[in-house]
């Protein structure tokens, strides 16, 4: 048995001021008051509100207002949304409402005059504060990264921007902030940056923590200046495996665990080690202020402030096969949702029990009508629906990689532990069959037959799936202790994958564009830049890391137990 060296906490280290606690924070806070009467406390949706209002009331100020009191009324907000929530249980289609579209125009006018005309101290507590004060109030901004909030809607002790829908199903909770209610917040946020003089971090209740603007700033820089990694988080699932809990030496008590998002930014946290104590904070922070430096300039020009890779797996290692799935072209999800690019996605295999298999497009020969017929029954519950009967089912080895454009019906089979790379939308799966199965809430999970047979390509057939998606694999050079290999993506998708197998060190170049890599082989690796720009990096087995593309070039060498041992990496990047 190895010993795990998965870094479950990685952080940014830096030096700076940080508060711990209530009562550093008020004394603080207070302080504030002291020199400027008004501070307005911004908020990301998700955060508990009313935790932090019950301390902030302690501080006693002349004035106090609560942002939700200054809002629409429910119903109205209900009815502002409705056009983005639509009537569907997962999906919606992206808002181009604004914070300030949320304040009942009146209430706000009759709040700033009172805060205008108030000869003492003033505290507004909630999303969109910042647009109640006046320019000089002092802003304090309480962060949340999407993951916790997506915790909070399971144990629905959050509310919805402007309205309470703690009672409604999770997946409508969820809806509403992806289509909605974080694409708002996150607009907002991207005024403030400029304006905030503190950050605070509430992700653990009780346990609230405070930097000011130049620790906040100083912990982007450092991040942005080096190769880096988010903070992973595990989640199960109903086809969930055991071999990330051994592994990554996950916690026993979960019965298994099917995901780990490893790199999604917009919705995995970054910390920051601020002298010793860490602060965490959505790693989408890095995205919207150092887009160029991080994604690269031809990158950035196509996406703007969104990271378009995403890194993550899916352990099915006796667990179970994954829903059998199609992913929209961008055609429909641009149409149907106001998505830009869709989830095209690729399967390398990061490890393989002897009967692993994927299914991988549709075999040659099937009647079309008859499948989609024989899914429909299987909708209703009428019939089994027979998946080796219409899609390829192929033995999956270790190092194995299936290329998925979008059109393409696949799901990762049993006794498999897959890295998913694919392009970021992550909401955009419809299931087609799910074998009977239940959620981990008892109830069956949404199957979109309907949407899923308007985007199936039908030419992904046998043998164009095993000559363009199997191991579509090719020599780019070689020299003394390492080989590069090309292994995708699939010519319609716009990430590239390159795969090194090294005994010795290796040179990259970023070449414009941010890269991604996941070290698939190896214990221990160390990153390093030829100029000594940056601090040697150390990554560890199955550890996914950024490299911003302003960093150009950088080595590397494996270290510690890998030491003149065969390591591989595969790294993606935008092609352009």
């Amino acid at each position: 048995m190895r010993k795990p060296n998965y870094d479950r906490y990685p952080a940014t280290k830096i030096k700076g001021a940080i508060i711990e606690g209530w009562s550093g924070i008020l004394q603080s806070l207070k302080g504030t008051l002291s020199t400027c009467s008004v501070i307005g406390i911004d908020m990301y949706v998700g955060v508990h509100e009313d935790e932090v209002l019950s301390h902030i009331s302690n501080i006693e100020p002349d004035l106090i207002y609560k942002t939700r009191d200054l809002f629409k009324p429910e119903d109205e907000i209900r009815k502002m949304t409705e056009r983005f929530m639509t009537d569907d249980v997962l999906f919606g289609y992206m808002t181009n409402l604004s914070m300030i579209d949320y304040f009942d125009t009146e209430k706000l006018t009759e709040a700033r005059i009172k805060i205008e005309n108030c000869k003492g101290t003033v505290i507004v507590v909630g999303s969109g504060a910042s647009l109640v004060v006046p320019d000089s109030a002092c802003i304090v901004y309480i962060d949340m990264a999407r993951w916790e909030i997506q915790q909070r809607f399971r144990s629905r002790s959050i509310m919805a921007l402007g309205l309470d829908d703690r009672n409604e199903a999770i997946s409508l909770q969820h809806k509403r902030g992806y289509f909605n209610d974080w694409k708002i917040c996150d607009a907002h946020k991207n005024t403030l940056y400029n304006k905030v003089s503190y950050w605070m971090d509430t992700h653990i209740k009780g346990q609230p923590k405070m930097i000011d603007r130049e620790t906040f700033f100083n912990g982007i820089e450092t991040t942005i200046k080096k190769p880096f990694r988010v903070v992973p988080f595990f989640d199960p699932a109903p086809w969930g495996g055991q071999w990330m809990r051994n592994t990554f030496d996950l916690d026993k008590d979960n019965v298994n665990y099917g995901w780990c998002f490893d790199c999604v930014p917009e919705e995995n946290s970054l910390f920051l080690n601020v002298s010793g104590t860490l602060f965490e904070m959505p790693a989408v922070n890095v995205v919207f202020l150092k887009s160029r430096e991080l994604l690269g300039e031809p990158v950035e020009s196509r996406f703007g402030k969104e990271f378009p890779i995403r890194f993550d797996f899916l352990d099915t290692v006796q667990g179970g096969s994954l829903s059998l799935q199609v992913h929209p072209t961008t055609q429909f999800v641009h149409e149907s949702f106001g998505i830009h690019y869709t989830q095209d996605e690729s399967y390398y295999m990061v490890d393989a029990k002897e009967d692993a298999v994927v299914y991988l497009g549709l075999k040659t020969g099937i009647d079309k009508d008859e499948m989609i017929r024989d899914l429909e029954k299987a909708e209703r519950g009428e019939i089994v629906f027979d998946a080796d009967k219409y899609a390829n089912k192929i033995p999956a080895k270790k190092h194995d990689h299936f290329l998925i454009p979008s059109g393409t019906v696949h799901c990762s089979g049993p006794q498999g532990v897959v890295l998913e790379i694919s392009s970021t939308p992550n909401l955009f799966t419809f299931k087609l069959w799910d074998w009977e199965r239940l959620g981990l809430d008892g109830k069956p999970r949404p199957i979109n037959v309907e949407r899923g047979k308007k985007v199936i390509d039908w030419t992904r057939d046998t043998e164009y799936t095993h000559k363009n998606l199997v191991n579509v694999c090719s020599t780019v050079s070689e020299g003394d202790g390492w080989l590069e290999e090309k292994t995708g993506l699939h010519p319609n998708e716009f990430i590239e994958t390159r795969r090194f197998r090294f005994s010795k060190k290796t040179s990259h170049k970023t070449n414009n564009s941010v890269n991604v890599l996941n070290l698939v082989e190896g214990e221990e690796v160390i990153i390093e830049d030829p100029k000594g720009l940056f601090e040697p990096f150390v990554v560890h087995y199955a550890e996914t890391f950024i490299i911003p593309a302003a960093l150009e070039e950088y080595t590397i060498t494996p270290t510690g137990k890998s030491e003149g041992q065969e390591c591989i990496v595969i790294k993606a990047y935008v092609r352009f």
